[in-house]
C-alpha cells in the first residue's frame, strides 16, 4: 500500500472530497487539463453546498482554486490525476495512468481508482539496464510511462562506482605506415575484459540493491527485467530481488519506445496475471460451496466490518450509491437522483484494505459474479 493511499484510509472529519481526472503529458492536448479540472471543482463546490450547506465550502475549495490557477504544476502532467481534500488534508497524486472523471463528497475518501494502481496484479515496473546507464518505467497492460528512479538509485556507473570504477589502460605500438612514416596505435591491455566485466557486475550489484531497497519492496510490484541478452545471466546470478520475474526482455533497452516495453513486459505477465485470477476464482467458488464467501453486498460488508474477509474481488466500472454504518455493518442505498456521493463497494473495499486483506479491483469481464463484489473469507 501506497503512502498516500495509507494515509486517504485513515479517519478523517467529513466531509471528504474526492476528484478524479485523465491528463495528458504532452501539448497541446495538456491545455485542456486545467478547463475540465476547474468544471470538476465547480461540480464538488456545487455539491458541498447542496449536502454540506454548513460546512465553510471556501475554506474547502481554496487548495483547488490555488491549484487551478497554478500554471507550472499544469505543464507537467502524467495520464491521470487524483486531487483529495478533508479538513486536515490536502493530497495531490498524479497517477500513471488514466482513470474516468469523478467528483464525489462523502463521509471517506473514494479510493477505488486508487487501488487500482496499488492493489492491481496487472501493474508492473521494468527495470532497463546496459552496461552505464539506468531508466525505470511503471505501468500495467495500457499504459507505461517512464519514471524517476527514486534517490539512492544510481543512474550510471560512473554514479555507481566513482573512484572504484576501473580507469582505461592503453598502449601504444608504432607500425609503419606510408612513405616509411610511423603510426601510433592504441590498444587496450589484455586485462581490460576482466576490469570491463568486474566493472559491470558491481554495476548491476548497487542496481540491484538499490531497485530492491527503493522500487520493489515499497511497491510490491514484480519487475521485468530489460538487457542485452548477455546481461541477463550476468545480473540474474547477482539479484536478491524476490520481485524480479524469470521472463525478460532481451534487447538493448535503447531499441524500444515505451509503448513496445509495454507490450513485452505484458506479454511475459499476462499468463502469470491470467492464472493468479483463475486461482482466486476457483477458490472463491469453492469458499462459497463451504459457506466461506459471497458475493451479497450486505453479507460482504458485515464480514469486512468483522475483518473476515481475507480476499476481495471489486468491480471497477460498478457504483453502487449507498453508505454503510460503521457500528453495525448495516447498508443504506442512496436514492435514484443522490449522485456524487459514497460508493458501496469502495467502501467494503477500504474496510477490506483496513484490516489487512486484499483488493483486487478488476474490470467487469474478469469478475466471478454480477454483484460488482466477491469475497473470500478468512474463517
Amino acid at each position: 500500500m501506497t503512502p498516500s493511499l495509507a494515509n486517504l484510509l485513515l479517519s478523517h472529519a467529513p466531509p471528504c472530497l474526492s476528484l478524479y481526472q485523465p491528463t495528458h503529458r504532452r501539448h497541446p492536448d495538456n491545455q485542456q487539463d486545467p478547463i475540465r479540472f476547474r468544471n470538476l471543482v465547480k461540480s464538488l463546490e456545487e455539491s458541498l453546498q447542496a449536502r454540506q450547506p454548513s460546512v465553510d465550502v471556501a475554506a474547502l475549495m481554496k487548495p483547488y482554486h490555488a491549484l487551478a490557477a497554478d500554471t507550472e504544476f499544469w505543464r507537467h502532467s502524467h495520464e491521470g490525476l487524483a486531487v483529495m481534500r478533508a479538513a486536515d488534508v490536502f493530497e495531490v497524486i498524479r497517477l500513471p495512468g488514466q482513470v474516468p472523471e469523478l467528483a464525489v463528497v462523502a463521509d471517506t475518501f473514494h479510493v477505488k481508482p486508487l487501488m487500482r494502481f496499488t492493489q492491481s496484479g496487472e501493474r508492473f515496473q521494468i527495470l532497463a539496464v546496459d552496461r552505464e546507464t539506468v531508466r525505470m518505467f511503471e505501468g500495467d497492460r495500457d499504459v507505461l510511462a517512464e519514471i524517476e528512479p527514486a534517490p539512492g538509485v544510481p543512474r550510471t556507473i560512473e554514479e555507481a562506482l566513482g573512484e572504484e570504477l576501473t580507469e582505461p589502460q592503453l598502449s601504444v605500438a608504432s607500425h609503419g605506415g606510408g612513405g616509411g612514416s610511423k603510426v601510433a596505435m592504441h590498444y587496450g591491455s589484455g586485462s581490460k575484459a576482466d576490469e570491463v566485466d568486474s566493472d559491470t557486475e558491481k554495476f548491476f550489484r548497487a542496481v540491484d540493491r538499490a531497485v530492491t531497497e527503493h522500487h520493489s519492496k515499497p511497491s510490491g510490484l514484480p519487475l521485468v527485467l530489460a538487457a542485452l541478452p548477455q546481461y541477463h545471466p550476468v545480473f540474474r546470478s547477482l539479484t536478491s530481488n524476490a520481485a524480479l520475474i524469470e521472463e525478460g526482455i532481451d534487447i538493448h533497452p535503447g531499441a524500444l519506445s515505451p509503448d513496445e516495453f509495454r507490450l513485452r513486459a505484458w506479454a511475459a505477465l499476462e499468463p502469470r496475471y491470467q492464472a493468479r485470477l483463475a486461482q482466486l476464482a476457483g477458490q472463491y467458488a469453492e469458499s462459497l460451496s463451504k459457506g466461506q464467501g459471497s458475493d451479497d453486498l450486505s453479507q460482504v460488508a458485515l464480514a469486512a466490518l468483522a475483518g473476515r474477509v481475507g480476499t476481495v474481488f471489486v468491480e471497477s466500472e460498478r457504483h453502487v450509491p449507498g453508505k454503510i454504518n460503521s457500528e453495525s455493518g448495516a447498508i443504506t442505498l442512496a436514492g435514484p437522483d443522490e449522485v456524487g456521493g459514497d460508493d458501496v463497494i469502495d467502501d467494503i473495499a477500504e474496510m477490506v484494505l483496513r484490516k489487512k486483506g486484499e483488493v483486487l479491483v478488476v474490470s467487469t469481464d474478469q469478475m466471478p459474479t454480477r454483484t460488482g463484489i466477491a469475497a473470500i473469507y478468512r474463517y
